[in-house]
């Protein structure tokens, strides 16, 4: 009997403590007490703590991605025209401070010339890929190729031996006043085409290429539809932009102008300002791809 009331004191005190812990952390949300302001930082045990559980995460996701050569010289210098064009802003450079955007964020989105000591090929690839939740990195799997991304991957190897002017030359931002006297960095052999040219709105798909509702719902939210929708399937904060999604297999009419299929749905994802002038749902650079998942998604919702 003694035994009995021991534990059931054990078992009491830890639902105590159980519940007094749960009511600590509803006031804490509901009674908006914890500063989400960008002003202020997170506590050292908070930043260190979601440090570890990130690089962790990546670790084990991306431990059987297997990484293709990054030596050659032209990957590097298309990763340099991929950075200069979408990381640079945020990350900054050699020589280059990040924007005020990236300056700005909390958690601080720090300098990348040394991912090469911190993170392993394929754990570089894996973050470009999937971006970080919660964090302001973004995902590029929608937005860049496999081959451009891989070529960030291999100019950050490169990213750490150079200085200022080396980056600008690589990278084929040098001013006008640095090029004085010297040939410009793309005749030096700098980068000069823009990041994600590989991925064209009309590029053509292949008979192979089955539409993929899967891939479909998580485009969705790649590129950015549940900020104005509401969509079942994907996480948001119930915006009333747009019109809600719920039930759209059973609607007759796109935006009151096409007849509901999904060659018309895609046509509508990718020419919007096309099919309806003026309306107000932006023309997104949604690629034929992307299109035909997205309308395979959308087909599911009854």
């Amino acid at each position: 009997m003694k035994r009995k009331a021991v534990l059931a004191t054990i078992a009491a005190t830890l639902l105590a403590t159980a519940l007094l812990g749960a009511a600590a952390g509803l006031a804490v949300v509901y009674g908006g007490l914890y500063n989400v302001a960008s002003t202020e930082q997170h506590l050292q045990p908070t930043f260190s703590l979601l440090e570890t559980a990130m690089r962790q995460s990546v670790r084990l996701r991306a431990r059987d991605i297997e990484t293709p050569p990054l030596t050659d010289e032209r990957m590097v210098l298309r990763g340099a025209a991929c950075f200069r064009d979408r990381c640079v802003q945020c990350h900054g450079a050699p020589g280059v401070a990040q924007s005020d955007i990236g300056q700005g964020m909390q958690p601080l989105p720090g300098p990348l010339v040394d991912a090469r000591k911190r993170w392993q090929p394929r754990e570089l690839y894996w973050l470009t890929r999937h971006g970080i939740r919660m964090s302001g990195m973004p995902a590029w799997e929608f937005r860049l190729t496999d081959d451009e991304m891989w070529s960030i991957v291999a100019f950050l190897q490169r990213l750490p031996d150079l200085n200022a002017t080396q980056y600008a030359q690589l990278s084929g931002t040098m001013t006008p006043v640095a090029r004085t006297g010297a040939a410009t960095a793309a005749s030096n052999g700098g980068a000069a085409a823009s990041c994600g040219v590989g991925l064209v709105a009309n590029a053509p798909v292949t008979a192979q290429a089955l539409p993929d509702a899967q891939r479909g719902q998580r485009a969705l939210y790649q590129y950015a539809c549940n900020s104005c929708h509401s969509i079942p399937g994907i996480t948001g904060s119930n915006p009333h932009v747009g019109p809600p999604l719920k039930g759209f297999a059973s609607r007759s009419m796109i935006a009151g102008k096409l007849a509901n299929t999904p060659d018309n749905l895609a046509l509508w994802l990718r020419e919007t300002q096309v099919v309806k002038p003026g309306t107000a749902m932006p023309q997104l650079g949604v690629t034929q791809r992307d299109a035909i998942d997205i309308a395979a998604y959308l087909g599911t919702l009854h």
